[in-house]
């Protein structure tokens, strides 16, 4: 069966926008730098007060930003973060809190936090707190956020964010940072990597 060729172009122009539109969103939300400088991160949470320096010697944190009206992405990360943990020694799993610092502070309040976390486990900590103070601690991790308001829509916005993983230690140094993934494989190098030194 042969085609018209004025469809085959529409075809074509269709698939190198779309291509387009793809990289241009990941160019978007992939974080500027190669190296972001961390820190300290001292929000409120689930589990009271957080900060960095709770954290014993021997700890890393899995840190990702996200929020929980998040269709896919964020329940994703969570998902990813709990098979690493999974595939731990119980020894090794005392070593790594898992975080999701939210981007959404507006809707995540502490008990929606808990609600949503607590499908991925005990261990797992919210944060939040309010926007400088978030704003502070994303622009030092390189998270880009971009809030788009859907009027049509039960949820009023989304927000498009960064979606990599951050292994830090108790001063704030980032050790690796792990693009984002559906499976868990780059999370467990870098988990086996930190955890064998």
């Amino acid at each position: 069966m042969t085609y018209p060729r004025s469809w085959l172009g529409a075809g074509l122009a269709v698939v190198v926008i779309v291509a387009s539109g793809v990289a241009l969103y990941d160019v978007a939300l992939s974080t500027p730098n190669d190296t972001p400088r961390g820190g300290p991160i001292e929000l409120a949470s689930t589990q009271g007060d957080f900060s960095l320096t709770q954290l014993s010697d021997d700890q890393i944190a899995i840190v990702s930003f996200g929020y929980t009206f998040c269709p896919d992405v964020c329940p994703m990360t969570q998902a990813v973060k709990r098979q690493a943990l999974a595939t731990l020694s119980p020894s090794q799993r005392e070593r790594v809190v898992p975080v999701m610092v939210t981007v959404d502070p507006e809707r995540d309040t502490l008990e929606r936090l808990e609600h949503y976390l607590a499908f991925f486990g005990e261990a797992f900590i919210g944060a939040t707190g309010n926007q400088a103070a978030l704003d502070d601690v994303m622009s030092r991790y390189d998270v880009i956020r971009q809030r788009v308001e859907t009027p049509d829509s039960a949820i009023d916005y989304t927000i498009n964010h960064s979606s990599s993983l951050y292994l830090v230690d108790r001063d704030g140094k980032i050790l690796q940072r792990v693009l984002y993934s559906p499976t868990p494989q780059g999370l467990n190098a870098a988990l086996e990597n930190e955890l064998s030194r």
